[in-house]
């Protein structure tokens, strides 16, 4: 395979989804894709900084520092292959963590960003670097969470799943307070 074409599959992927991901809608999408890839260019680069504390003998703040480089990394193997396509085994790993579901990211992610905060608790790059890769979990559990159902789904859930027979009566002075399902003639 020349490298040609190995950029242009790698560069084809974010659009290659799979059929249970359909409901999530595509700027949900970008966005955890575009937030985990500068969040983890930005990670690995405060994780540099944040491994400076060697010099005030600060041990915690260098393993915090090791392990948010380690988890950026990680996160831009998986969110954008492109950026590593120089190691052969990156397509195939992030093949396989694009086809789990979006709940095992968002709980790899929030994991990875967990044990700088417990570390290097008082570092301002620990708590923006890590917390750009725990957004990006927490966007991905969003995502797995799925759409809100409409307000007359929501409605019908809130009063047990009975509902009316017939359409919903529109009195234009009701509130928001007001139950819905509960119909009086006026």
């Amino acid at each position: 395979m020349s490298l040609t074409d190995k950029i242009t599959m790698l560069m084809a992927r974010p659009g290659g989804d799979n059929v249970q991901k359909d409901d999530v809608s595509w700027w949900m999408r970008y966005a955890g894709r575009g937030l985990g890839t500068v969040g983890s260019f930005i990670a690995i680069i405060l994780g540099l900084f944040n491994c400076l504390g060697i010099i005030l003998l600060d041990v915690q703040c260098l393993i915090a520092g090791i392990w948010q480089m380690l988890a950026g990394f990680i996160v831009i193997v998986c969110e954008a292959p492109c950026c590593c396509f120089f190691i052969d085994y990156v397509q195939t790993l992030s093949d396989k963590v694009e086809s789990r579901p979006y709940w095992n990211k968002a709980a790899a992610y929030v994991g990875l960003a967990l044990p700088p905060f417990f570390l290097c608790f008082l570092s301002l790059s620990t708590w923006f670097g890590s917390g750009l890769i725990f957004a990006t979990g927490v966007i991905y559990g969003m995502m797995a969470l799925g759409k809100k159902g409409t307000r007359d789904d929501m409605a019908a859930m809130a009063a047990g799943g009975a509902t009316p027979p017939g359409p919903l009566p529109q009195d234009h002075h009701a509130t928001l307070m007001e139950d819905p399902d509960v119909w009086r003639p006026n």
